[in-house]
């Protein structure tokens, strides 16, 4: 090991990020593994961008690893999870960033507008949380960074699935944190508010602006701002932060 990598935060550790070929988790990944980590993704089926994300990865001289896997799968959680260990030696870091959205006001959604969201937004964090944390229990470390949404926490017109979704998983994300902060295992969530992904940058005029108005610092968020606060609370440097929801949205929310 050269003496550039004993400075890095997350030198070593072996990490998770579910959702991470593309958008907030492409650049939580990436940066993960600038700062050390060996990195595994899933994807359902964008196979093409995940093997370019774990080019980028071993690029840095990391180790990175591309495993296809539904997150509302509770056993491809479970052997997404087996395979990483088998691969890397072990898990030190679960970073639970998939996530769709299918926005309806709530007299014309349909139940599978619902479903879909919950099961793999809801659903899928608590799949990898609970194939991850018997491995960070018997370890005695590990940390748990769940992505969320300034919109669980406040609510959003035409997003009750999101909204539920991702407020069910800031109380996860709380009520993990106690179960697990006995074995010195720190659990997180961030909350980013709009942040400009390629989705993001297709949306109508009119939204963009309406939620440029909300932020007070006067611009959309960059994947690579909310990255960084991720590795943060994957470093030992955040060592005595567990069960906060941290808003990443220039103050949107407020």
């Amino acid at each position: 090991m050269t003496e550039t990598n004993k400075k890095l935060l997350l030198s070593g550790k072996a990490a998770i990020v579910t959702g991470g070929s593309r958008g907030i988790g492409n650049a939580i990944a990436l940066d993960l593994a600038k700062n050390g980590a060996n990195v595994a993704i899933n994807y359902r089926t964008s196979d093409k961008a995940a093997k370019e994300t774990v080019k980028k990865i071993e690029a840095m001289g990391q180790k990175g690893l591309a495993v296809q896997a539904d997150v509302s799968s509770f056993t491809d959680a479970q052997n997404m999870t087996d395979t990483v260990v088998k691969e890397f030696g072990g898990l030190d870091i679960l970073v639970n960033n998939a996530g769709v959205n299918r926005d309806g006001v709530i007299w014309k959604m349909e139940e599978e507008q619902w479903d879909e969201v919950i099961a793999i937004d809801l659903k899928g964090t608590f799949n990898y949380i609970r194939a991850a944390a018997p491995i960070f229990k018997e370890q005695g470390s590990g940390k748990i960074v769940n992505v969320t949404s300034i919109n669980g926490l406040r609510g959003k017109f035409g997003q009750s699935n999101y909204t539920a979704a991702k407020g069910g998983v800031n109380a996860l994300t709380k009520t993990v944190a106690r179960e697990l902060g006995r074995f010195n295992v720190n659990v997180n969530a961030v909350a980013p508010g709009l942040i400009e992904t390629e989705m993001v940058k297709q949306a109508p005029e009119n939204v963009r602006e309406m939620a440029l108005a909300e932020i007070l610092l006067g611009r959309l968020g960059q994947p690579e701002e909310v990255a960084w606060v991720v590795t943060f609370l994957c470093s030992e440097q955040a060592r005595l932060i567990t069960g906060e929801v941290i808003t990443v949205d220039g103050g949107q929310y407020l």
